[in-house]
């Protein structure tokens, strides 16, 4: 990581940065095995847009050069509101999303950088992503991630669901 690391929200003016930057991703997404997800131009230009105009796109920039992209959206997702084989760790504390991880080849530490930033914001975080990403499997687990179960995107496609609860609640009583 570099002492430059920097986490903001995503302005249109690097929706091409972020373009070039998933593309990458999508690449070593083939390379690792993961040839069906993010395909038939998903995330499109048009959904990197969207989480903009909703003010949930994030980039990581080195030294001011966008490295990476993703979005974090807080809670309700309908996406998750059913969960099968399984159940949420908490399903009652407000939580955040990440959709649409993606980072370059040659930078390293952006899960975890992603991670403390999210974090810090968030003490429930959920996450998905496909049975063929073995990568993001690695880095959910290495970061304490639960595997929840499975939920379904709003074209039938499944995702394996998972979520970190770092916050404690609250028990109502004397103690």
């Amino acid at each position: 990581m570099t002492q430059d690391r920097i986490i903001r929200e995503a302005t249109m003016a690097d929706v091409a940065c972020i373009m070039r930057v998933i593309e990458a991703a999508k690449g070593i997404m083939r390379a690792s095995g993961n040839k069906f997800q993010w395909i038939n131009g998903y995330p499109s230009a048009e959904v990197i847009e969207k989480d903009i105009r909703k003010h949930v796109g994030y980039v990581v920039t080195d030294n001011g050069e966008v490295v990476a992209y993703y979005a974090f959206i807080p809670s309700p997702d309908p996406t998750y509101d059913k969960i099968y084989g399984g159940d949420w760790i908490d399903d009652a504390l407000p939580y955040y999303v990440i959709h649409r991880i993606a980072s370059g080849p040659d930078v390293h530490g952006i899960f975890g950088a992603i991670m403390e930033y999210a974090f810090a914001v968030c003490g429930n975080i959920r996450i998905d992503t496909h049975r063929d990403n073995a990568i993001m499997q690695h880095c959910l687990q290495n970061w304490g991630f639960t595997y929840c179960g499975i939920i379904l995107l709003a074209n039938g496609d499944e995702r394996l669901a998972y979520q970190r609860v770092t916050v404690v609640r609250e028990v109502d009583g004397d103690g």
